[in-house]
């Protein structure tokens, strides 16, 4: 199975070789594939204002190669949904210690779809979960197309539209609040089959974390009589 690593800057000196590849990959698949033609850079690498030291990155690893990533940002610093589409927001800004903006989730063409083992795309919001209530989230803010919303609540993420729909590039894009709970990640590890916690947090053993609900102990051992 992939591995999920979290990477953000006490640690990222350890990932510093999938950094080139992962910019070009965002180049390929929002430039390239999407056309999103305004984050078009000669060096062939997308990379933004919110790629900072502060943000947190998934790496969706599988022997190695980089298959699938996600970019979270700290709502208290500045954001997409903050600087760049305000106006998707008719509540105004979130900036909350507590909520995270997710952005730049992607998946390798050859590697989106079913496989072996569970979706890519469901590792990586099942990932994202456990990450935020490892650290005491409860929400994740989002700018997304609208036909992410079908998928978000076919894998028990409750998404909270935060305005209505604007038409962007012929897209129909709108600004979310989704619940960040244990509820949501042990529904997500259930319907994906997982049997252990889906993050491997190399590097960032020091790093204070909330320990996961205990859903993956066998039924016998939850039970197990006193002697």
């Amino acid at each position: 199975m992939p591995e999920i690593h979290v990477v953000r800057k006490d640690n990222r000196h350890l990932y510093e070789s999938y950094f080139d590849p992962y910019f070009r990959l965002r180049h390929d698949i929002y430039v390239k594939q999407r056309k999103w033609m305004a984050l078009d850079r000669p060096d062939g690498r997308e990379i933004d204002q919110f790629d900072t030291e502060d943000a947190v990155y998934l790496f969706c690893l599988d022997n190695g190669q980089l298959i699938g990533a996600m970019r979270a940002v700290p709502t208290v610093l500045p954001t997409l949904m903050s600087e760049i589409f305000p106006y998707l927001n008719i509540r105004g800004p979130i900036c909350r210690p507590d909520v995270y903006e997710l952005s730049r989730v992607f998946v390798i063409p050859e590697r989106r779809g079913e496989h072996a083992g569970p979706r890519v795309e469901t590792l990586l919001l099942t990932a994202i979960m456990e990450f935020g209530i490892s650290i005491g989230l409860t929400g994740f803010s989002i700018v997304l197309e609208s036909w992410w919303l079908p998928r978000f609540e076919r894998c028990g993420w409750k998404a909270h539209p935060l305005g209505l729909p604007h038409m962007m590039d012929g897209m129909s894009v709108l600004a979310v609040l989704v619940d960040c709970d244990d509820v949501t990640w042990t529904s997500q590890c259930n319907q994906s089959g997982l049997t252990r916690p889906t993050l491997t947090w190399q590097g960032l053993e020091r790093v204070r974390r909330r320990a996961l609900p205990d859903i993956f102990l066998p039924p016998a051992a939850a039970f197990q009589p006193a002697r």
